[in-house]
């Protein structure tokens, strides 16, 4: 029997209640084996042992068929779950996006070119989660083709060519030509489940490398809260970018130092001469520097 362990399993109570059963069984049965074996060497086989044996052998293959049928049933769960949960690394509205492009142009070939217009809803549930607005425009083309057809009833087209999916639990259409879409109640409970099983997945998009430019102080001024307000949008920007798997370069550019401290040294040549020979009384830089600016 080959060794499962409990991140095979994935710590099912049932499963593993299951498994300590088959593998208690097989140890009864091999020691029995055992002193069958011995016995009929000794041609002293004793039969209520052979009996015995026969009965944990029955009920071990019995044990090991329904162990083989439990986990067959959780690797197609978690396929199935893997497969919705690749479908979920995409947003709603671009999966929507593509299935309506797809139903439009089924419906009407001659405008398979048109943007496909996607958009949430937020006034009421009963409009739906989501809508396609794209019969008001397709109406208007046609109109200019010499084409004469109500929105609605070109909204009722594309509904006809919707295909059936798992994320959407139903399709309606408005008097005004709204295409109304209601998402399926059971993809919030599977991307909720599969959220908890594997964790939050990124979305699969195209790796790239990014830089990204924040912070940047003025080195010859003083820092303040404004600079901890970049760097932590900076930073936090950086690792959303990371979660998505891109390669982030980090930039902190120190601004224009040239012209600042080109600044600075003009004002202390024209307040200490002497620089260079004796260290200039400088308290306080910042005011050093506030001074530079007036000249």
């Amino acid at each position: 029997m080959s060794i499962i362990t409990n991140k095979t399993i994935g710590m099912i109570p049932e499963l593993k209640t299951e498994l300590n059963t088959l593998a208690n069984l097989e140890h009864v049965t091999a020691n029995l084996n055992a002193k069958i074996k011995q016995s009929a060497v000794k041609q002293n086989t004793c039969f209520q042992d052979y009996d015995d044996l026969i009965k944990l052998q029955i009920e071990n293959t019995k044990l090991k068929h329904r162990f083989a049928i439990i986990i067959k049933s959780i690797t197609e769960e978690k396929d199935t779950n893997f497969r919705m949960h690749e479908d979920n690394t995409l947003s709603i509205m671009g999966y929507l996006e593509k299935v309506f492009t797809k139903a439009i142009s089924n419906a009407y070939p001659r405008f398979s070119n048109v943007p496909t217009i996607i958009a949430a809803v937020n006034v009421s549930s009963k409009f739906g989660d989501y809508q396609c607005n794209n019969a008001m425009g397709l109406a208007k083309k046609m109109k200019e083709q010499g084409i004469i057809k109500t929105p609605r009833d070109i909204a009722q087209d594309i509904q006809k060519c919707v295909p059936e999916s798992p994320i959407i639990e139903k399709v309606e259409v408005s008097s005004a030509g709204f295409i109304n879409i209601f998402i399926s109640k059971k993809l919030a409970v599977l991307s909720l489940t599969n959220m908890l099983r594997y964790g939050i997945q990124p979305p699969k998009v195209s790796k790239k490398r990014v830089l990204v430019d924040f912070s940047s102080p003025n080195i010859a001024k003083q820092m303040h809260v404004g600079h901890l307000r970049s760097t932590i949008i900076g930073e936090s920007i950086c690792r959303l970018l990371e979660f998505l798997q891109h390669d982030v370069i980090r930039i902190n550019h120190l601004g224009d130092w040239g012209t600042q401290f080109g600044m600075l040294i003009a004002h202390l040549e024209d307040r200490f001469p002497n620089f260079q020979n004796e260290s200039p009384p400088i308290g306080d830089l910042q005011e050093f520097y506030k001074e530079s600016k007036k000249r």
